[in-house]
């Protein structure tokens, strides 16, 4: 069975970017809710005690897809909670070089993930990953997911509606962009892209919950 991850700070941390009711929402109800339906699917196909990752596998292999949905929304939303911080601090070291290399600087991978994210028909996840060595931003649609990919995932932004539409309504853009410049764990994503260096294993759910 897989619990619900606490938050990593307090409902309001991420305010005003985020609200606190928003916070509320989505973590109590809608991340709740999907770890409620990984753990009942999974039991109802003998993948009960498993691994969420080894769940996400096992039910893309196996064409399971309300499995699959739920749990790698389960996944995605505690990988999402970890990539944010209320202290902000710029990227350093080999990741800031690799976001040189591959964007021109910040502001080019701003534009880049922004860009992305609010052009992303209907409802997704924005990432910033890396394949090795190199940097790509991509999107992935409803429940898609890196949780299992080649590609290690640095950051990712939620564009589902239920993400941002109590503070922002249909205004997405300004969600990506604030939440870009004011939120994104930097941190977090060098940690992450020192593992997609084979430096260390990277982020599991476990870690988050």
């Amino acid at each position: 069975m897989i619990t619900l991850p606490e938050l990593p700070y307090a409902y309001e941390a991420l305010s005003p970017v985020i609200s606190a009711e928003t916070m509320r929402t989505h973590h109590d109800k809608h991340h709740a809710k999907y770890v409620e339906n990984t753990n009942k699917l999974a039991a109802e196909s003998g993948l009960d005690g498993r691994t969420l990752e080894d769940i996400v596998a096992e039910a893309e292999t196996q064409k399971l897809g309300k499995l699959f949905n739920n749990a790698a929304q389960a996944w995605n939303h505690a990988f999402f909670w970890d990539c944010m911080t209320p202290e902000r601090r710029d990227p350093q070291g080999e990741l800031l070089s690799a976001i040189a290399g591959a964007f021109g600087d910040l502001a080019g991978l701003k534009k880049k993930f922004v860009d992305e994210g609010a052009n992303h028909f209907a409802s997704g996840w924005v990432w910033l990953a890396a394949d090795g060595a190199d940097l790509v931003v991509l999107s992935t649609h409803d429940a898609g997911t890196l949780a299992h990919d080649k590609r290690t995932p640095l950051l990712v932004c939620d564009v589902w509606e239920h993400a941002y539409y109590l503070d922002y309504k249909q205004d997405r853009l300004s969600f990506l962009e604030r939440w870009f410049d004011t939120l994104a764990d930097w941190e977090f994503a060098e940690a992450q892209y020192e593992a997609a260096r084979g430096r260390h294993a990277p982020w599991t759910f476990a870690e988050a919950a």
